[in-house]
């Protein structure tokens, strides 16, 4: 089987615009939560978010192209350029701010991770039809809003011409993009793909949606940075976060041809469905479990040979003890043994974009030899009982680790990967 790697990063989240400064976060254990800064929360219960800092998509395209891009474009599109930067598979900006890719444009494809789109267009066009009637609506309200037009623009923005996707699997959306775009390449359908997710979803209909599920933290909107708790016995929700994580994956035998510097190989995926609910994972976690079994066999390992996990781990009282039991079947004994943590403790939950930007926290892991810490588990839940590697980063080698992303709907993605051996 070809083996695929990973030749290039790209990372906004809350807690770091590049991949260096997330990764100094992580190891800090610090925490990117606080007050919702770009809509007013007077009438809402929930008053906190994992926001980007500082984010400008001018320093990533030109003002004009920016203007026609929804905020969860911008972000991708930024976060693409990025790790195109980072593969060395990008041409400097053309007059337009454009930066064609070096790769074969005929064998470069794009497949994107996204859960809703761009809400806060949806929110403005409805807002003038009822004020002013349809006239008054933003004429680019269909191709601004709609979950593909991120992948289309990545597309546009670096003279990609292979396939351009998007994978809508809600939360695991991410996931399950990186897991796809390692079956393309190891059919030889691509050389190189552009692989990740990306959300912004911060407005108040989106908000006020999940409010009313009650799947949000309400209780610390006074200590934002303590809010997302996974497996702490007091956590009330999640956090709602924004950002993207874009990996470039290629074969190995295109990475060395051109001599690129390898991060990682993604060694494995699988994809399952829940079949239960549409919002609750299987309280048995026997569809996620199947997924573990199923990644790890794909990558030709043995469940003892990961050494840590990347946790769903929303902070939510259904998901974390079903994911301990899922982590239980799927690993036996030595679930006991399985550094596991949640980096949502300190990024929040950032839907689609969660799965790229776990799966870069599970790379820099490797790298690095840590394993980030679950932030905030003061008094962990009696049924979650395994190793969350609590409060602080903790050391040591890693050389196979796994990420997994369940969302609404039953959906399950699971990626393998491992230290890089030529």
């Amino acid at each position: 089987m070809k083996k695929i790697v990973v030749t290039g990063m790209g990372i906004h989240s809350p807690i770091g615009n590049t991949v260096e400064e997330f990764c100094a976060s992580l190891k800090a254990g610090k925490s990117g939560i606080g007050p919702i800064t770009q809509f007013d929360t007077t009438d809402f219960d929930v008053k906190i978010a994992g926001e980007l800092k500082n984010f400008d998509p001018c320093v990533w395209m030109d003002k004009k192209e920016a203007r026609k891009m929804a905020r969860f474009t911008q972000i991708a599109v930024a976060t693409a350029a990025q790790a195109l930067i980072d593969a060395g598979l990008a041409n400097d900006p053309d007059e337009d701010g454009k930066r064609k890719v070096k790769s074969n444009p005929l064998r470069t494809g794009v497949v994107l991770g996204n859960g809703i789109g761009g809400f806060e267009i949806v929110t403005e066009s409805h807002k003038k039809l009822f004020d002013s009637g349809p006239k008054r609506m933003l004429p680019l309200t269909v191709p601004l809003m709609i979950p593909n037009i991120a992948a289309g623009n990545i597309s546009m923005m670096f003279g990609t011409r292979g396939p351009a996707y998007t994978q809508v699997t809600a939360c695991a959306a991410g996931t399950d993009a990186i897991g796809h775009a390692l079956e393309l390449l190891r059919a030889g359908r691509c050389d190189v793909i552009i692989a990740g997710g990306a959300e912004s979803t911060i407005v108040p209909f989106a908000v006020g949606g999940f409010q009313m599920l009650k799947a949000l933290s309400t209780k610390r909107c006074h200590e934002p940075e303590k809010a997302s708790r996974p497996f702490d016995a007091d956590r009330d929700g999640f956090v709602i976060g924004e950002g993207s994580g874009i990996l470039i994956l290629e074969s190995e035998e295109h990475a060395k041809n051109r001599g690129a510097k390898i991060h990682a190989e993604l060694a494995g995926y699988a994809g399952t469905a829940d079949a239960y609910h549409i919002t609750s994972p299987d309280p048995e976690g026997t569809g996620c479990s199947t997924g573990v079994k199923l990644a790890i066999a794909d990558a030709g390992i043995k469940p003892e040979d990961v050494q840590y996990y990347n946790a769903h781990g929303t902070s939510t009282e259904i998901n974390d003890p079903t994911e301990t039991r899922m982590l239980k079947l799927a690993f036996g004994d030595y679930a006991k043994k399985l550094k596991i943590s949640s980096t949502k403790s300190m990024h929040g939950h950032c839907i689609a974009g969660g799965g790229g930007i776990e799966a870069i926290a599970c790379i820099l892991a490797m790298r690095d030899g840590f394993f980030p810490p679950t932030i905030n588990l003061d008094n962990p839940d009696p049924e979650c009982d395994l190793d969350y590697v609590p409060h602080k980063a903790q050391y040591g080698e890693i050389n196979i680790a796994m990420s997994g992303s369940l969302g609404f709907g039953g959906h399950n993605g699971f990626l393998v990967f491992k230290k890089y051996q030529s």
